[in-house]
Parts: C-alpha cells; sequence; structure tokens
C-alpha cells in the first residue's frame, strides 16, 4: 500500500501544476482588465502610463511562465499575494470566508449521504414497487431541478406567502448559534438534496449488482435474516462507487455553494469567487483555485485508499 499512496502523491504533482495553471493562464485572457477598473474609480482620464505603471508594479508585464513560478514560489511561502479589489491579503481574505463554505459544505454532504444511503437501499430491496417508483422519481427530480430555481423559489414563496425572509446579516454559528442555523439550514438542505440524488441512483444501481451476486446467495442459503445480508454483506461492497462518487462531489461542492450564498446572502468562498471573477481579481481567483485543487487531489487519495477497507478483495500494487 505504501507504494501504491507514494505513485499517487507522485501523480498528483503534475495533476496540481496543470490545473492551477491552466486557471493561470485563462483568467488572463479573459475580457476586462481589474487595472482599468482600479483606476478608473479614481481618474476621468486613464493615461497609458499610468496603466503600465500599475502592471510593472503587480508584475503583469512579465511573461505568462514568469508570472506562474514566482506566484507559485510565494505561494509555496504562505503567500498569495494581495486582492486588487480589497487590497487585503489573499490569506486573510480566504480564512474569513472559508468557515462559512465549510458549514455550509458539511452540512449538505451529511443530509446528502443521510437521504441517498438509505433511499438507494429500500429502492433496490423493493425494487419495482410502488415504494421503489416514488423514490425513484424523487431521485429523479432532484437531477432535473436546477438548483438556481429552487432556491430562488426557497426565498421568494415564503416571502409571499408567510411575509418572512432569511435574516441577511450573517451571524457566526459560534456567536449566535439559532441565527446561523436560520440562514444555512435552507441553502444546505437545498444542496444536500441535488447532491443525493445522483448518489441515490448510485446506490440503487450497485446494491441491485451486488445482490445477485454468488455469495449473496449463499448468504439466503445459509439463513441469515435480510438485515444482515443487505447491510454486513451486500452495502459494504455497493458502496465503492458510491464513495467514489462521494468523493467527486465533495470536491466539486464548491460549485454548489457559489449559487447558495450568492441566493441566500452567504458571506462564503463561492460568492468570494463569484465576486473576483466578476471584477477579474487575479490573486483571489489564483488562491481559492490553488485551494481547491489541493483540496481535490487529497479527496481523491483518500477515496483511493479507502477502496481497501472497504473491499479486502482489493490490493495495491
Amino acid at each position: 500500500m505504501r507504494a501504491y499512496i507514494l505513485k499517487r502523491i507522485l501523480l498528483a504533482f503534475p495533476t496540481f501544476f496543470l490545473a492551477t495553471f491552466l486557471v493561470f493562464g485563462v483568467i488572463r485572457i479573459l475580457p476586462g482588465d481589474i487595472i482599468y477598473t482600479i483606476l478608473e474609480e479614481t481618474l476621468v482620464n486613464v493615461p497609458l502610463s499610468d496603466v503600465e505603471a500599475i502592471k510593472r508594479e503587480y508584475g503583469y508585464d512579465r511573461p505568462l511562465m514568469e508570472q506562474y513560478f514566482v506566484w507559485m514560489w510565494q505561494a509555496a511561502q504562505g503567500d498569495l499575494g494581495t486582492s486588487l479589489k480589497s487590497r487585503k491579503p489573499i490569506t486573510e481574505v480566504i480564512a474569513s470566508r472559508l468557515p462559512v463554505t465549510v458549514q455550509l459544505g458539511m452540512m449538505a454532504l451529511v443530509l446528502s449521504i443521510a437521504l441517498a444511503v438509505p433511499i438507494g437501499v429500500i429502492s433496490a430491496i423493493r425494487q419495482d414497487t410502488p415504494l421503489d417508483y416514488l423514490l425513484r422519481g424523487f431521485a429523479i427530480g432532484g437531477l432535473s431541478i436546477p438548483g438556481f430555481w429552487l432556491a430562488t423559489l426557497a426565498v421568494v414563496l415564503p416571502a409571499i406567502w408567510f411575509r418572512y425572509t432569511p435574516p441577511l446579516a450573517y451571524s457566526p454559528i459560534f456567536v449566535n448559534p439559532i441565527e446561523n442555523l436560520k440562514q444555512t439550514i435552507m441553502p444546505a438542505a437545498i444542496l444536500g438534496l441535488l447532491l443525493s440524488a445522483t448518489a441515490m441512483r448510485m446506490t440503487r444501481t450497485m446494491m441491485l449488482e451486488v445482490m445477485r451476486q454468488d455469495y449473496i446467495r449463499t448468504a439466503w442459503a445459509k439463513g441469515l435474516r435480510e438485515r444482515a445480508v443487505i447491510y454486513r454483506h451486500a452495502l459494504k461492497n455497493a458502496l465503492i462507487p458510491v464513495v467514489t462518487l462521494v468523493g467527486l462531489q465533495i470536491a466539486a461542492v464548491l460549485g454548489g455553494t457559489v449559487i447558495m450564498e450568492s441566493v441566500f446572502s452567504l458571506p462564503g468562498m463561492g460568492r468570494l469567487l463569484l465576486e473576483a471573477i466578476t471584477y477579474r481579481d487575479y490573486p483571489v481567483i489564483q488562491g481559492i483555485n490553488l485551494l481547491v485543487a489541493t483540496w481535490v487531489i487529497l479527496v481523491n487519495l483518500v477515496v483511493d485508499v479507502s477502496y481497501g477497507f472497504l473491499d479486502p478483495r482489493i490490493r495495491y500494487t
């Protein structure tokens, strides 16, 4: 296993550099320039010399590869640069927003797993019954309904029918837990429902496949109870692809929080990323991408290693 983990870690380095370089380069070819935005906020007529002076100050006049390696070298020392919009250190900006996204993402993932695994198992063992059709319809609905539409309805309809709107001023969970839950429970529930839909169908499909295996028939022939056959023998092996899927969802949860944080006015990293893209705040986009790329690679490594614990037949070479 040690050799396998070492190989995975070595493979992670080129993946990490490719992902960060692609984002680093793509954001610089997008239309718009933060330099002109900065100057236009203070001056009516912007001389070209001022633009060039600011580009030299931030190093944007250098070749792209040189900019990238300078940024990576500084990031390795814990310096992600300074936001062009707020003039604050990137580490400080991200640190202030990260707890919101982590809380929202964890709540959504816990709800997703709590819904997906039991519903997928029940749907599989009650195949082609009315309950199965109902649960499958629930999963298909979660796949079909756009997240932004559902989130908008969750804000608009209570305001029309009950004259209730979620609190706009964010309260940290350790300062005011009740107010915090009022703000986060709805977006976490919506995001969790959307994430659970795919995992539900995957759990059902894998359970049906595992239930047809010879060792499951042997377990039934031994006279084991249904609970023991399902949870002790079938579910553990059926969860291997589900673990992969959940690992990908953990890595991709930032994409869902962008929508939820924007609709529900939560000051998290998703909303920060959207604001940074709008203002072409390159250092903030790069810093968030660096964090996300590191997180994705670590999650994938943990998922790969976990296969051996879920299925003893798997051996690492």
